[in-house]
């Protein structure tokens, strides 16, 4: 296997613990400081990076920083903040499913927000992805189902975790045709760092305490480092190398594995419905990417879910 590709592999695979790890490390810390601790050790270990490569990587126009600023702000501060709540009154298996909707998020909100029209195949594909994911949150048939799953209100977080993922791509679409990917995710962590002060301010005067049990300190650790900081730099790796269809190909290892690991780490329940959702959900994002995946060769449009420099942390 080359070496780009065994890379790809390990960051999703990597990226794939991240729920199970996150909800192991919620057990000690709430979920805001952990998403703070997060963005700032990332941030801290990539911004020096960042201008180390280029001493000119904060050379950009204010229009360019302030939507910088709003990547951090909706794609780190308030993603992660969505994501650790619900990771923690939902499961990491269905994080890890429901996290994917993001490029069916994409599919949707491109029309509206950047005037991109829509294509019979990706409308198609986003419906699929965005009815697998009804499917897991009313854990049962839509329409049909009267009541809902205990959890179904960590399952509608993640959903909004995803969207705001795909918020952060939609913002950064002209920056990033600007700027290296290095430089544009350091500073908008460092922002998305500083989002987090006011929530994790309120969150300690609401009673909520961390408890820096060192497994909370491990996993906090393995989380900013493993996870955020050495995972984009071996997803870029990767990425800079490989055809596009490749990598969307490689981007089912995520959600499959991730579900997976909560299983039979944490022993979460699987229902005949999670994997229903799931598997409508990886069928919308085949359908959706516009790719033929029996060929090598590059779609005449190229596929939103490799848009964005590197996948969701979860």
């Amino acid at each position: 296997m080359p070496a780009a590709q065994l890379v790809l592999v390990v960051a999703n695979l990597v990226y794939a613990t991240a729920p199970t790890m996150t909800r192991l490390t919620l057990e000690h810390v709430s979920p805001s400081t952990l998403a703070f601790a997060e963005l700032l050790i990332a941030s801290v270990l990539l911004v020096p990076l960042a201008l180390r490569r280029d001493a000119k990587a904060m050379a950009m126009s204010a229009a360019d920083r302030w939507r910088i600023a709003g990547m951090g702000l909706i794609g780190f501060a308030v993603a992660f903040s969505l994501s650790n709540w619900g990771i923690r009154l939902s499961s990491a298996s269905n994080a890890a499913l429901l996290i994917t909707l993001e490029p069916a998020s994409l599919i949707v909100l491109s029309p509206l927000l950047l005037g991109e029209k829509l294509t019979r195949r990706e409308a198609s594909g986003a419906a699929l992805a965005l009815l697998g994911a009804t499917v897991i949150v009313v854990n049962g048939v839509p329409g049909v189902t009267t009541e809902l799953a205990p959890r179904w209100r960590g399952d509608v977080l993640l959903v909004l975790a995803a969207v705001a993922y795909a918020s952060y791509t939609l913002l950064g679409r002209r920056v990033l045709s600007r700027h290296r990917a290095l430089p544009v995710t350091a500073w908008s962590l460092l922002c998305g760092a500083a989002g987090m002060v006011p929530l994790v301010t309120l969150e300690h005067m609401s009673g909520q305490a961390s408890t820096w049990t060192p497994a909370a300190v491990a996993g906090m650790l393995y989380l900013a480092v493993v996870v955020v900081a050495l995972g984009f730099m071996g997803w870029n790796y990767a990425v800079e190398r490989l055809e596009a269809p490749r990598v969307a190909i490689f981007l089912n290892i995520q959600p499959l594995a991730g579900a997976l690991i909560g299983v039979w780490w944490l022993g979460e329940p699987l229902t005949v419905f999670t994997i229903a959702g799931g598997l409508l959900i990886l069928t919308g994002l085949h359908v959706g990417s516009g790719f033929d995946f029996s060929t090598r060769g590059d779609s005449e449009r190229p596929s939103t879910i490799v848009k964005k420099s590197e996948p969701d942390p979860g």
